[in-house]
């Protein structure tokens, strides 16, 4: 038995390595194209099926390509890597890549009916002929001529296809070369011989899908920052429809704290009575979050600007807002609030449509103030009641929307009315602005993740003028 002389293997080695070095790092190159399309086709916000087959493809080419490299069998043992094993991987590649290119549009529907897992089928059975029985030449024939056909078929289907736009004949440019390619390495294949001009074209193939790929992630971030200028502007606009704060009174002292879940929020609040002598509190909390509930919002206080004539009347206020906001809200809802408040006479009157109770506190004890009819902007015959409560001074009238009840903290547990009322005794003697700050504070503290917006008014009343 002769020894092998060294030399003479490590130029054997260095001569592979430089045939097959390109073709390694190609293979190197799908196998990871391959992975981060997966990744990213179960990471998005929604199941990608394309970017799914698309990675299932480049991996299983790249492997394929590494299988295929002389390289690779002087590393590792035949034992490890079967030539069945090797042989049927190549029959398997093209199943993921017919997925594909249904999913991109590349492939016609016959009478309704997906094609990609008829074609897949002969192709399946190769790889289980394969796998089982060895290599073949029959098998590798009848491969030959099934991508051929495939083949012209994807071409002519790429050209005649009407319905394009920039971005698909970029991709259609890349897939057309790599099908060319294709082509002409198995029709050189079925006569015996392999050019090997495919992973190029494959690698070309996959520049084009990164180019398109990169041109749709910057068109993207140019429509977020878009929104985000909108949103602002949305913000900047619906601060402004909220009331300044309340002018000086000798009568009532009020405080206002507005805390939006995103950038614009459905809640909303108004003073449509200021003066000296009377004041007149709306709160009101639209269903839904974010833009459309914002829209809603600015409906609600054209509404009750609308009604400022009945301002004096909660009931018959409300019920004016309802029918203007009937049919014009995109079903979606508005509950709210609303209490005149008349130091001459020592009076409120209040009335509400589904909104939670208004909160009075007197002589250090919380009540419940309930007169509800049904939320506005859902039904035409919707009527409304005024309840009349005798005003003492040092009264505590607090009005708010279900955020403050319904935050939760990370076991789930509700905020809910006794602790908002328990807090309310708490900071009796803090003033309106103070006892504000305090509710929101402490509704913070409880709940570190905000899921709704939170909106409180608090009105001290007393006889004399209040101390600035």
């Amino acid at each position: 038995m002769h020894a092998v002389d060294p030399q003479l293997t490590a130029n054997q080695v260095l001569r592979i390595f430089h045939r097959d070095g390109l073709f390694l790092f190609l293979g190197a190159a799908f196998t990871t194209f391959g992975f981060i399309s997966l990744a990213l086709a179960f990471l998005g916000r929604k199941f990608n099926s394309m970017l799914l087959w698309l990675g299932l493809f480049a991996i299983l080419y790249g492997l394929r390509m590494w299988l295929d490299s002389r390289l690779l069998a002087l590393m590792i043992p035949p034992a490890l890597i079967s030539d069945n094993l090797r042989t049927a991987i190549r029959y398997l590649v093209p199943i993921p890549a017919f997925f594909y290119f249904e999913a991109a549009g590349f492939l016609p529907r016959l009478s309704g009916r997906r094609v990609a897992p008829l074609i897949s089928l002969p192709f399946f059975c190769l790889f289980i002929g394969a796998f089982w029985f060895g290599p073949r030449h029959s098998f590798e024939q009848i491969n030959n001529v099934l991508v051929i056909l495939t083949l012209i078929a994807l071409i002519i289907q790429s050209i005649t296809r009407k319905q394009i736009d920039r971005d698909y004949v970029i991709v259609r440019a890349g897939i057309l070369v790599f099908v060319v390619f294709a082509l002409i390495d198995n029709i050189a294949g079925a006569f015996g011989h392999y050019p090997k001009k495919e992973p190029l074209a494959f690698a070309f193939f996959l520049g084009t899908l990164g180019y398109v790929a990169a041109k749709r992630s910057q068109a993207r971030d140019q429509q977020f920052s878009d929104l985000q200028k909108e949103l602002e502007i949305a913000q900047r606009i619906q601060t402004a429809i909220l009331p300044s704060a309340y002018p000086k009174s000798d009568h009532f002292q009020v405080a206002a704290r507005y805390v939006p879940m995103t950038s614009v929020a459905g809640d909303f609040y108004d003073f449509l009575v200021a003066d000296p002598m009377q004041a007149g509190l709306l709160i009101a909390d639209v269903s839904g979050h974010g833009v459309p509930a914002a829209l809603i919002a600015s409906m609600v206080k054209l509404a009750a600007t609308s009604q400022r004539a009945n301002a004096a009347d909660p009931a018959t206020l409300l019920s004016g807002m309802n029918t203007i906001l009937c049919g014009n809200t995109q079903e979606q809802f508005v509950t709210a609030a609303y209490v005149y408040l008349d130091a001459e006479s020592s009076t409120l009157r209040y009335s509400a449509a589904a909104h939670p109770p208004m909160l009075l506190l007197r002589a250090g004890k919380v009540v419940e103030l309930i007169e509800n009819g049904l939320m506005l902007a859902a039904f035409t015959f919707a009527t409304y009641a005024t309840a009349v409560y005798p005003l003492e001074p040092g009264d505590r009238l607090v009005l708010y929307t279900d955020g403050i009840l319904e935050a939760a903290n990370a076991q789930g547990e509700e905020f809910g009315s006794n602790r908002l009322c328990t807090l309310l005794t708490d900071s009796a003697l803090l003033r309106a602005e103070e006892a504000a700050d305090r509710i929101i504070s402490s509704l913070q503290t409880w709940s570190k993740s905000q899921n709704d917006d939170l909106t409180v008014l608090i009105c001290d009343y007393s006889l004399t003028k209040t101390v600035a």
